[in-house]
């Protein structure tokens, strides 16, 4: 397939890469962890602002055409440092990782959910479980990029559903998603499993935003 569709590196062009060596260097993941508290959410792990052109082109690339689904191991890969960086690893032996699920129109027209696809490579690295049959997106919602906060709230409101308690009640889970602006979308889905008894729920995203840079 490559000798058709050869791979470019989103950063410098060079063959062979989606993201070579030296332009993932010059995204400086960071090693930093500092604890925060957002609603059900009990922490929030992100290894990048979301500043950079590069990472915007990348994340762009990877949710939009021409949808990139290969992009998932090389944005995988700075969480995945962004943890090795650290002084002291979190411990999640008891965590199930848990992607913020798509709507199934919305599913079907990229091909794949994109949370999904980077929890498959955090599933691996932790050695967790992964599960897609617990969280359901049952509400057609819009694209919040261009919304501002208390729009992205209504938009999302009662926009998921659960399976039934046994699959999670007293348990602990990592979600998993793109980015984290307001954190709407993250927050509704962490209030959805606490309702039916999740015990804890930490956020893991590649990059958290401040309203507006996500529409760039």
């Amino acid at each position: 397939m490559e000798l058709f569709f050869p791979k470019f590196c989103f950063g410098c062009r060079k063959e062979g890469f989606y993201l070579c060596e030296d332009c993932r260097a010059v995204l400086e993941v960071s090693g930093f962890h500092q604890r925060a508290f957002f609603s059900y959410l009990e922490d929030l792990y992100f290894p990048l602002e979301y500043r950079s052109p590069l990472l915007k082109a990348l994340i762009r690339n990877f949710k939009y055409e021409p949808f990139v689904r290969e992009l998932a191991e090389p944005l995988s890969r700075l969480i995945i440092n962004h943890f090795q960086l650290m002084d002291e690893r979190p411990e999640f032996s008891d965590f199930t990782l848990l992607p913020v699920p798509l709507a199934e129109r919305r599913e079907k027209w990229r091909g794949f959910n994109q949370a999904e696809e980077i929890a498959r490579h955090l599933a691996s690295f932790f050695n967790l479980p992964l599960s897609n049959d617990v969280l359901f997106r049952t509400k057609e919602t819009q694209p919040q990029t261009k919304m501002e906060s208390e729009e992205r709230k209504t938009n999302v409101a009662e926009a998921f559903t659960c399976a039934d308690g046994g699959k999670i009640h007293g348990k602990n889970f990592l979600l998993v998603d793109d980015v984290y602006t307001t954190g709407s979308t993250m927050k509704e889905a962490a209030s959805t499993l606490k309702r039916k008894g999740a015990r804890r729920i930490i956020g893991i995203v590649v990059a958290r935003a401040v309203p507006g840079q996500d529409a760039s």
